[in-house]
């Protein structure tokens, strides 16, 4: 993990690159680097992209009929992360393709692709590998700003307090990575999960759901934070379940 504060500003207000034209965050794009330097070799590819005026044009039209919300805010920042998904895509061959939503409400990925994909207000993220590699794959992405009381107080067990007491960013970290654990295992189980259901260890980078089922995790913290959930395919076996032997 990212020691903590050690990318500029990460409670600070940024400036409006869009405004400029700039469609990356600089610190955030270093910090996504960083996190892949992390990552083994599994191929995830990662990105991220400032939402801006006219991204919902972007939808395709397979994508805009999934997305029942009509809300240009929510369909401008859906079109914002297939953006960074096409991106993606085209480094593994897959170029042009639309990821329009199931009816779970997770991403429908070509086949042979696994991907998960996130926005805030401010910035939408992506990640994208191929299935034979990785078998469970979750994204998130939260600003860089503590996370208030009353959420940690549904988001963190008690074993997990402790560890994110006077810590703000630990506790925004912790609820990102437990949004991404749950992106990444519900395409998997089909299980709706409380933040209860998943415990976090962010200092081993790794996360436990009720069910068994383990998770890598890895962070980028900048002006916003991420968190990558992800199983490697050759992991998501009985041994990969806790108990099993």
């Amino acid at each position: 993990m990212q020691p903590l504060g050690s990318d500029p500003g990460p409670f600070a207000a940024p400036a409006d690159p869009v405004a400029a034209g700039v469609r990356v965050d600089a610190a955030l794009e270093r910090a996504l680097d960083r996190l892949g330097d992390e990552l083994p070799d599994l191929g995830i590819a990662v990105g991220h992209r400032l939402i801006a005026a006219g991204d919902e044009q972007a939808l395709d039209d397979a994508e805009a009929r999934s997305i029942a919300s009509m809300v240009v805010a929510v369909r401008r920042a859906s079109g914002t992360a297939r953006l960074v998904a096409r991106d993606l895509m085209a480094r593994f061959g897959h170029r042009g393709c639309a990821v329009p939503k199931t009816a779970s409400g997770a991403p429908a990925w070509p086949a042979g692709l696994i991907g998960s994909l996130a926005h805030d207000e401010r910035v939408a993220v992506a990640a994208v590998a191929l299935r034979r590699s990785v078998a469970a794959l979750g994204i998130d992405v939260e600003p860089a700003s503590p996370l208030p009381d009353e959420v940690l107080e549904l988001v963190a067990t008690e074993r997990e307090r402790p560890v994110v007491a006077g810590e703000p960013l630990r506790a925004r970290l912790l609820f990102a990575a437990k949004e991404a654990v749950y992106k990444a295992v519900y395409p998997l189980d089909g299980l709706f999960l409380d933040f209860h259901d998943i415990t976090v260890d962010l200092a081993g980078r790794t996360a436990l759901v009720t069910n068994g089922r383990r998770l890598d995790l890895r962070f980028a913290c900048a002006t916003h934070v991420v968190a990558l959930a992800y199983t490697a395919a050759a992991d998501d076996g009985p041994a990969s379940r806790s108990g099993a032997g």
